[in-house]
């Protein structure tokens, strides 16, 4: 029968300070990276929210056209939003509000939607796709934080 010593039994049973420690750096490298990326990702999921609520206030627009020949910039007009409601409206879990600029009278009938983030929501930190847009010729665009262009990425 052979006998280990106390100090060799209790040198084997635990983790040593140092190891616990690069294990600790380890896991905060690893937080530091997917957190930001995590939250990316998100804000832009996020965006189909917003497109989705163009495109289909641009059909609700389209359809009230073909029967009265005119736009129109009152939700319930449009089937769109509670009884008394009036734009900018809060669309889908409330990252997004949406406008509708409807043209004068007298000159010819057009519309422009637009959907910008709420603030205080987190996706105003979505500078890169700051707002969308749609006419009513069908352009959908989207504009940055500083105003520059950046259709091609965010529509995609």
């Amino acid at each position: 029968m052979i006998l280990h010593s106390v100090a060799a039994r209790r040198g084997t049973t635990g983790h040593t300070l140092m190891e616990v420690l690069t294990v600790v750096i380890i896991l905060g490298i690893l937080a530091s990276i997917a957190v930001p990326t995590y939250m990316s990702q998100t804000r832009k999921s996020r965006r189909t929210e917003a497109r989705t609520a163009l495109l289909d206030l641009a059909g609700r627009e389209e359809r009230l056209f073909s029967t009265t020949n005119a736009y129109s910039a009152t939700p319930t007009d449009l089937g769109y939003g509670p009884a008394g409601a009036a734009f900018p409206l809060t669309v889908g879990s409330g990252y997004y509000t949406v406008n509708v600029t409807v043209a004068a009278a007298g000159s010819p009938p057009a519309f422009t939607l637009i959907a910008t983030p709420v603030t205080g929501k987190g996706q105003e930190k979505d500078s890169p796709c700051a707002s969308f847009s749609v006419t009513h010729t069908g352009k959908q665009s989207a504009a940055s934080a500083s105003g520059a262009d950046t259709t091609a990425n965010c529509w995609g």
